[in-house]
This record gives structure tokens, C-alpha cells and sequence, in this order.
């Protein structure tokens, strides 16, 4: 792999710089942020829009700032590393682990991917210019159903975290290199590695948790490490992404874990992985895994895909037989034998129907 930008090995926010965070005031005219994981439980659509506010995203379209060779060159948003124990036993330091997760070899997706297209990619660049890729899945809009421009990916992946700030020229990629132009990364066109276009983000929202608390370590706040972009179509385009996709996979919260057998899918980019290739894992039943026992226990499976699968969908067949979403790559293991997503329940949902409202 060609290693560019400001990639750091086995980190949650590889891009370096930033600006200085915000505080913890939650109060009137504060920034927003919760006192504590109790009080953002709680939050309604007041509380969420008074956040949002106080933290707010602008990404001006920049025409021409993703060509096909720059995204080629971003390199990949690192998933934090989880302790080794975070895939075999509990450990004091770390928090719960999960019991033994056997590693689950990663397959490749068949082309062409614009027959899965809700799968894609999304580039960024960081506040100091550095420029990075993540896996992200497009979702259904519950206040829109039909007519979605609602994209998941995981918090790392539109923002630096603690002390940090967005992420900017933030833009979504459905069904990326399709057709396989660019695999090895040969030479391709703009319309070869972006057959279905550029979605440039107008709105992002994400946890809290993770803003006041997202390090480049694996700790609790990646137990909400999600977040949700809204975008709007290159020039010209009327309809909404899934109105053009023809598909977005609804999101299931609150899913029975002992009845989920997961299928994570992105686009790892760290050797023997180049980035250009969608890959699957068909992982089964997944494991738990905590830093912080008042949280959800994020979702750990099976699977061997690197860097750059940040933010890919994990998937579950519903109770109706259709395709759900439950969770995204967050961390996983230095030996890419495991990987861990948040588990999605009420936080999760609260943040969804906000920026679906909005």
C-alpha cells in the first residue's frame, strides 16, 4: 500500500491539527455537550437541535477538490486499536471483553457494486489539509421514507474528537470503483471510480460522547463512535440519492443480539487490502465488548478487514426478511482478527431522527 497524508498507525483520528474543542457546560448558552451518559439518554429534539447549534457544520462545495487520483491517495481513517484482550478475555484495564471471536477471512464483493450501491466510500480532509477515507452505508430517512439522502459512518470519520473539530470537504461515493478501473490503483476516470457521483455533505450529526471524549485509542466513547451525513447530489441532480441508488437499508435499534448473524461489509485500505475493493465478512453471532459497563456493550465480530472499512455497515437480515443495518466498524485488533461496532439503540436513534427532522 502507498502510504500518504498523515497516517499513524492503528489510530481513530488519523488526520493531525484541529482546533480547540469545547467545554462541558450543557446549560443555557453553554456549548450544549451533556453533563453525563445518564443525561444524553434523555435528550429529545430540543436538546439534540441545542447541540447542534453550538456545534455547528459548514462544508461549502469545493468543485474539483475529489478527482479520482486524490481519492486514490487519501489515506484511511484508522479504526483505534482494541487491546488484544478486547477479542479473547476480560481485562481490569480495558474494561469487559468478549469470549474468543474466531477470525473470519474477508471475500470479496462481486462487481459490478453499483448492484449494491448503498455501499460507498466518503473522503475528508482535516483541519491542517490532511486528507483521509472511511466505508459508510446509505440509510433510510424515517421522515422521509422513499426519498433519503441519509448516510452512516462511524463518528471518527467526520470528526477529530476530543479537542477536535469537523472534518471538512466531507463527500460520499456510492458503489466507489465499481467496475474495478482503479483496482491496483491503475488510472481512472472521475466517472469510472464515481459512476453514480459525488454526494457533498450539507449536515452531520454524531454523539456527543464523542466529541467531548473521542481519543485515538479504543475507550468507552467509542461505544457511540456513529455518526449520520446528510448530502445533496452533484449539479443538476433533482432526486435524492436513494431516489437514484433505487435502495437504503433501514436501520434496526434496539436488535436482539443473541439473534444476529452479521455481515460487515467496507473498504479496507492496509495491506493485503488496497482500498479499491468492496469486501465482506460473513461474521455470525456477535461477541460484547465494553470500557464502560453504564454503556451499551459495542458488537465484536470476526473479521479481518484493516483501516479504511471505518464506518462500513454491518448487516442483519429483519424479521421481514429485509436487509437491516445494526452497527458500523469503530476499532478493531492489531492483528486483524476482530472487529468492534457500537451498539445502535436509543442515543443512536435520537441523533437519526434529528438530522431526518432537520
Amino acid at each position: 500500500m502507498r502510504a500518504r497524508g498523515v497516517l499513524a498507525a492503528l489510530t481513530a483520528a488519523v488526520l493531525l491539527g484541529g482546533v480547540a474543542g469545547c467545554g462541558s457546560d450543557g446549560g443555557p448558552g453553554g456549548d450544549g455537550n451533556p453533563h453525563s451518559f445518564a443525561e444524553l439518554k434523555h435528550w429529545g429534539f430540543t436538546e439534540w437541535d441545542h447541540w447542534a447549534q453550538r456545534h455547528s457544520f459548514r462544508n461549502p462545495v469545493m468543485a474539483g477538490a475529489w478527482s479520482a487520483e486524490t481519492m486514490d491517495q487519501a489515506p484511511p481513517q484508522q479504526p483505534a486499536p482494541a487491546p488484544e484482550s478486547a477479542s479473547a478475555a476480560p481485562s481490569p484495564s480495558t474494561g469487559t471483553g468478549p469470549g474468543p471471536v474466531p477470525a473470519v477471512a474477508a471475500q470479496p464483493v462481486p462487481r459490478p457494486y453499483t448492484s449494491y450501491p448503498a455501499s460507498g466510500k466518503v473522503f475528508l480532509t482535516a483541519p491542517n489539509g490532511g486528507t483521509g477515507q472511511c466505508s459508510a452505508t446509505v440509510v433510510a430517512d424515517p421522515a422521509n421514507p422513499g426519498h433519503s439522502n441519509l448516510v452512516w459512518t462511524a463518528a471518527h470519520c467526520v470528526h477529530e474528537g476530543k479537542g477536535g473539530d469537523w472534518y471538512k470537504n466531507l463527500v460520499f461515493v456510492p458503489a466507489y470503483n465499481s467496475s474495478g478501473a482503479a483496482s491496483d490503483h491503475h488510472k481512472a476516470s472521475l466517472a469510472e471510480v464515481a459512476p453514480l457521483g459525488q454526494w457533498w455533505a450539507d449536515k452531520v450529526i454524531t454523539s456527543p460522547l464523542w466529541t467531548t471524549e473521542g481519543t485515538r485509542g479504543g475507550d468507552a466513547a467509542n461505544q457511540y463512535d456513529f455518526a449520520v451525513i446528510k448530502v445533496h447530489g452533484p449539479e443538476g441532480e433533482s432526486r435524492s440519492l436513494e431516489e437514484v441508488l433505487g435502495t437504503a437499508v433501514p436501520v434496526w435499534f434496539d436488535a436482539p443480539r443473541e439473534q444476529l448473524a452479521i455481515q460487515a461489509w467496507g473498504y479496507p485500505a492496509v495491506a493485503p487490502f488496497d482500498g479499491q475493493e468492496l469486501e465482506r465478512c460473513d461474521s455470525g453471532r456477535p461477541a460484547a465488548r465494553s470500557f464502560d459497563a453504564a454503556r451499551p456493550a459495542m458488537l465484536v465480530i470476526g473479521c479481518t478487514m484493516t483501516a479504511g472499512a471505518s464506518g462500513g455497515g454491518w448487516f442483519v437480515d429483519g424479521p421481514d426478511g429485509r436487509q437491516r443495518l445494526v452497527s458500523n466498524t469503530s476499532i478493531g485488533t492489531q492483528a486483524h482478527t476482530a472487529l468492534n461496532g457500537p451498539y445502535l439503540e436509543g442515543v443512536a436513534r435520537q441523533a437519526l431522527d434529528y438530522i431526518s427532522r432537520k
